[in-house]
């Protein structure tokens, strides 16, 4: 199943840094893993915000549910998440 997740994070002003780089640097390391076996198949960065667009393809709502909680900033993140369908007018 497809799944577009809009991920906006909300890193608290008052962390320390160091903190926040290790968050950062486990973020990248673990998405980069989901990105290589072809479950987290688009990233988009939102223009001007700490935000993303991303298109998970996994087997249904537990997995997904699953990657996006053992997202290192998962507990800094507003995640919204849409189920996407096939169109009938896509050119494929």
């Amino acid at each position: 199943m497809l799944y577009l997740v809009r991920m906006d994070v909300n890193i608290p002003p008052d962390m320390p840094k160091e903190h926040a780089d290790a968050i950062k640097a486990e973020e990248r390391e673990y998405s980069q893993e989901l990105q290589h076996d072809g479950r987290w198949p688009h990233l988009w960065r939102v223009v001007g915000e700490y935000s993303n667009y991303s298109v998970f393809d996994v087997a249904d709502n537990d997995e997904l549910h699953t990657l996006l909680s053992g997202l290192p900033l998962f507990p800094y993140m507003d995640i919204k998440v849409t189920p996407l369908a096939k169109h009938p007018s896509a050119v494929e």
